[in-house]
């Protein structure tokens, strides 16, 4: 039987990267060959990325040995150009002589209505050793990573010096050079588990062959052995590990051998927030923490090696000496910060910066408690609510200053919460402190109080208008204050509190409670345009998440964007009346009417110049919708707003059919117009149409 196919493996073997390179590059690797593969004709069953702290690598399983054949048209001179009287013109020679072919090989093809001559091109396809060489390089230059490096006197950057270079198919080596390794089937075990030269006969014994050298090479495989290794150390103590995938990723590529292993401390510590404890294992020694059944932190961790089950008594107690350091300094870094209650730390917020142009913190909370003022009563909050959300926004920061968040910057909002509780202020206010920071990162929870809801809002308003109105604006690359999450997170906390709030004055309110304090160098015009299509940006997003069409999105943006929730209401309007069967004749008629209706000088309607009876009956229905759309607009029930502009299809087919609308009479013609015009702008409150597409 003619062998086909074989299987291909590359792999680049690195110093040990940092564990949030590995995932982004496994998928831009995947990305980068499969589209390398298809552009040069070279067929396969499976593509994978697997990879390691050490290692890169691409395996890809039954690829084609050689280039698909290609068969390509080129399109020439119009048959007529082309022939004359059924002899080949000097334009039909000169063509099949610049393709390569004979004139008698062009063939002939309708394009529209129009024929023309066009040249078939075949080209046999190469062997993949051939083409190999020439893409497999740039499968390794094609990576990006945040921090790359260069070494020696290279000037190629990649994420850890490159120390070796697999490249496989089949049995036989892809050859090439790069960064003066020559590419060869020589690989390496774990560092210290497997210290001997590896040589690989072919890409199928890639994985297996790591495995007996202390190497998972394959992610998955790594993170659910460590996820099982974890569970069942929990298990054995009647505990168990809250799931975390940032934590298990994080470790899943910090190990190529993955070991756990159970590690106590003193109880006397469980005395402190469980976020104290939790904060130092996960965030500074990437340790597991035990819980009971009760969801009660239990003193005990579960720690992961990277290597084999040989010293574990010496390698727990190593881990259990450094989390006893952490701990005891976490414990009197807590001690050290009750001897002051939290609001006697507010005064120190005038020591610490929050931008160089825009004051300190202490006056971004005198700031954030106007804002939170103002939208108590935007946002229909009662006067309880009010004054949790003034007292929070004076304390919110003042975590800043505590030695427990200068030590574990990650626990701001955490500590700011405790310290609120052990001061004796309310348990509301202590939750609104928390909540101001959320949500943090992308999937985050949101504020739920409604405390919390207004000083999250207010917290990154004030942030957002500060940095716009000094000319700091996110790039494409850049974005140092967060914005863009920042917005995201104000969007969020909109649509899920179905809040109606004027976009436009939140941020003139914001802009204000600047003036007279800072210097800002741009007009509050200015901020408010560009912070509104800065929003803009985010809602399209966010639509699109929550699977909105394009042009359901443009549609409904187009006609106003200051209500966040309204948008999102009025794109559900949108998106389900167009499911809706009378919608693709009323987008006809809107399109006809709005384009018209363009040239309309005004609005007003005169009865009197009503002639035919079908633009009378269309100004009656009319009128009726309007009515009714005042209701409807009220309640933001814009669907039904669709379904009664929808009526009026029938009666506008006649209105078309039997009036001429440009006519002489320039009254008349603009009265006309202007019936036009009222309809499109009743539709133009939900959405403008013109900006949808309807599929042939």
């Amino acid at each position: 039987m003619v062998d086909v196919s074989r299987d291909f493996l590359l792999e680049i073997g690195v110093e040990e990267m940092p564990a949030r390179f590995l995932d982004p590059a496994l998928a831009e690797l995947k990305e980068l060959a499969a589209a390398a593969l298809q552009e040069h004709r070279l067929s396969y069953k499976s593509l994978t990325a697997c990879g390691s702290p050490r290692r890169i690598a691409l395996l890809v399983e039954g690829m084609a040995i050689s280039q698909a054949p290609l068969e390509m048209e080129v399109k020439g001179p119009a048959v007529k150009v082309a022939y004359k009287d059924g002899v080949p013109t000097r334009a039909a020679e000169g063509f099949a002589a610049g393709q390569g072919v004979k004139v008698s090989d062009l063939v002939q093809k309708p394009v529209g209505h129009v024929d023309y001559v066009f040249a078939v091109r075949r080209e046999v396809g190469r062997p993949a050793m051939e083409v190999l060489p020439a893409i497999v390089p740039g499968l390794i230059t094609g990576l990006h990573f945040p921090k790359p490096m260069r070494w020696g006197d290279l000037e190629f950057r990649f994420a850890r010096p490159i120390r070796w270079i697999v490249s496989l198919f089949g049995t036989d080596i892809v050859e090439f050079a790069f960064t003066g390794l020559k590419a060869g089937r020589t690989t390496y075990g774990h560092r210290f588990l497997s210290k001997k030269p590896i040589d690989l006969a072919e890409p199928a014994e890639y994985i297996e062959t790591m495995r007996k050298n202390y190497v998972l090479v394959g992610v998955l495989e790594r993170k659910n052995e460590i996820w099982r290794q974890v569970c069942e150390l929990a298990r054995s103590v009647n505990g168990f590990v809250e799931e975390d995938e940032g934590l298990l990723n994080e470790v899943n590529n910090l190990v190529e051998y993955p070991t756990a292993l159970m590690g106590e401390f003193s109880l006397d510590y469980l005395k402190l927030p469980k976020e104290v404890l939790v904060t130092p294992m996960r965030e500074h020694q990437r340790y597991f923490p035990v819980v009971d059944g009760a969801g009660r932190l239990m003193a005990k961790f579960i720690a992961v090696k990277n290597g084999a089950a040989d010293h574990l008594d010496i390698i727990r107690e190593g881990n259990e000496k450094v989390l006893r350091a952490r701990l005891a300094d976490a414990n009197f870094f807590y001690q050290e910060d009750l001897k002051t209650l939290l609001a006697e730390k507010v005064p120190e917020l005038k020591k610490i910066v929050f931008q160089e142009k825009l004051g300190a913190v202490y006056d971004k909370t005198v700031r954030v408690g106007e804002i939170a003022a103002y939208l108590a009563g935007e946002l229909g909050a009662g006067q309880e609510a009010k004054e949790v959300a003034l007292r929070a926004s004076s304390l919110a920061k003042a975590d800043l200053v505590t030695n427990m968040v200068y030590e574990f910057p990650e626990l701001q909002g955490y500590i700011g919460r405790e310290y609120a509780l052990r001061s004796g202020e309310k348990q509301t206010v202590a939750e609104a402190i928390f909540e101001h920071y959320l949500p943090r990162f992308a999937g985050d929870r949101l504020p739920e109080t409604m405390p919390g809801k207004i000083l999250s809002i207010s917290d990154k308003i004030d942030t957002i208008v500060g940095c716009f109105a000094i000319g700091i604006q996110p790039t494409g690359s850049q974005d140092p204050y967060a914005l863009r999450r920042q917005a995201l997170g104000i969007s969020n906390i909109i649509l899920e509190t179905k809040a109606s709030l004027s976009l436009e004055k939140l941020i003139e309110t914001s802009y204000c409670c600047y003036q007279g304090k800072v210097q800002l160098e741009l007009p509050v015009d200015k901020v408010k345009e560009e912070i509104a299509e800065f929003f803009k940006q985010r809602m399209k997003g966010i639509l699109d998440e929550r699977g909105f069409s394009y042009d359901t999105v443009d549609a409904v943006l187009c006609t106003g964007y200051d209500d966040l929730y309204d948008v999102l209401l009025r794109a559900k309007a949108l998106a389900e009346f167009r499911r809706e069967p009378d919608f693709a004749g009323l987008l006809t008629v809107f399109i006809r009417a709005n384009n018209l209706s363009k040239n309309a000088d005004t609005l007003q309607i005169n009865p009197a110049l009503l002639e035919d009876s079908s633009e009378k009956a269309l100004y009656t229905l009319l009128s009726d919708v309007e009515q009714k759309a005042k209701s409807y607009l009220e309640q933001q029930d814009y669907r039904s707003l669709l379904g009664a502009i929808a009526t009026l299809q029938a009666p506008l087919d006649k209105f078309f059919t039997s009036v001429m609308i440009m006519v002489d009479d320039v009254s008349v013609r603009n009265n006309r117009l202007a019936l036009l015009a009222k309809l499109a702008a009743l539709v133009k409150q939900v959405a403008d149409l013109s900006k949808v597409v309807v599929n042939a």
